[in-house]
């Protein structure tokens, strides 16, 4: 097969040619509009670039208030996670998933805070959960990985197929109503591929990209740096193919992210990123067109080295500093109310120059 019609190849020339901008007129809109309101030139810090941001991804100034927040978190097991690279092991991702769907979850109790809703989807987790009903399995790609320090994560055609299953989820929340993003992860050794693939993408050594993960000790440390340098240098060879790429050192989760993340760009949806799973599918979205990006905020800055790696080479700053790495979302959903105040500081603030005439007029 002809690198010009790989699976990889025939995405990104599909995706990069429908990408669509932002609207660089309402974003430059609501720059003059922060000068204009009743405070001093920059006085609101963050939350001005990030009232700018939401007004050009949503095309118009003064912005819409957000009212429908969808949390999609998507879950996977990985093979590399029985190399002792987590501080928990395997059966806890599918012990999570029951807890999400419960309601009981830290991504639960935060959406509930903030007035937003949570789903959760079974990619790849090494269980059966066909229990839970068809909105939580119906995307199922395999159960689990391969172990991506000896072997491919999955084949080609499943990560094509979950990348189609990440792009019908945000298809499904888009159409329905919603109007802000954020897409959440759950995988016991998720953190593995992640920092593999973010070491890869971002050209960094093993040790720029290694955290602790879910707080594993030294020993486990060093098997997880073990198996990240083994799965980067099996991945380098299929760097010119996200897909190929995924398959490789990904697994069926990542690659759904991915698919989501690049599916809501296209249509026009922002999104909240979280921590490192989900930056690192945001990279992967960058690979399917430079655009895409531009449709994400960063929610927080995560305790993982990688997330900062990949944040620098997205060119986002986080929104929050709030030393999290648990994943599911929750950083994201943090995150929310700020966009939201940013929104109603634009709309309902009033101008300086009235507040000035009516100084004037007053004396």
């Amino acid at each position: 097969m002809s690198e010009a019609t790989t699976p990889g190849a025939d995405l990104v020339a599909e995706i990069s040619t429908a990408m669509p901008d932002p609207d660089a007129q309402a974003r430059s809109a609501a720059l003059t509009r922060w000068d204009s309101l009743a405070k001093p030139a920059g006085a609101l810090g963050k939350l001005e670039p990030l009232g700018a941001w939401l007004c050009s991804v949503q095309g118009q100034c003064p912005p819409r208030q957000i009212e429908d927040v969808r949390v999609v978190v998507v879950a996977g097991d990985h093979g590399v996670a029985a190399a002792g690279v987590s501080a928990y092991p395997p059966e806890v991702t599918a012990s999570m998933v029951r807890t999400i769907v419960a309601g009981g979850a830290a991504v639960n109790v935060l959406a509930r805070q903030v007035g937003a809703t949570v789903s959760v989807h079974d990619i790849s987790v090494d269980a059966d959960l066909s229990e839970l009903g068809p909105g939580v399995v119906e995307h199922k790609v395999r159960r689990g990985t391969g172990s991506i320090d000896v072997e491919d994560a999955m084949s080609v055609d499943e990560a094509v197929a979950a990348f189609a299953a990440g792009r019908a989820l945000a298809d499904q929340a888009v159409d329905t109503g919603a109007d802000l993003l954020v897409v959440g992860d759950m995988g016991i050794g998720n953190t593995t591929p992640a920092a593999a693939l973010v070491g890869l993408l971002t050209r960094s050594e093993v040790v720029e990209v290694m955290g602790r993960g879910t707080g594993i000790d030294d020993q486990g440390w060093m098997r997880k740096a073990a198996a990240i340098r083994d799965a980067m240098h099996r991945g380098r060879s299929r760097l010119g193919d996200p897909i190929e790429l995924l398959a490789a050192v990904g697994g069926p989760d990542i690659a759904a992210m991915a698919g989501f993340l690049t599916q809501a760009a296209l249509r026009r949806t922002p999104v909240v990123l979280d921590g490192l799973v989900s930056c690192t599918a945001a990279l992967i979205a960058q690979r399917m067109s430079f655009r895409a990006p531009r449709w994400y905020v960063a929610g927080h800055r995560s305790t993982e080295p990688a997330q900062a790696k990949a944040l620098e080479r997205l060119g986002l700053e986080p929104v929050l500093e709030a030393q999290m790495r648990l994943g599911e979302g929750t950083g994201a959903l943090l995150a929310v109310p700020r966009v939201k105040a940013a929104a109603a500081l634009l709309v309902e603030m009033a101008l300086l120059d009235d507040v000035l005439g009516e100084v004037s007029d007053s004396g």
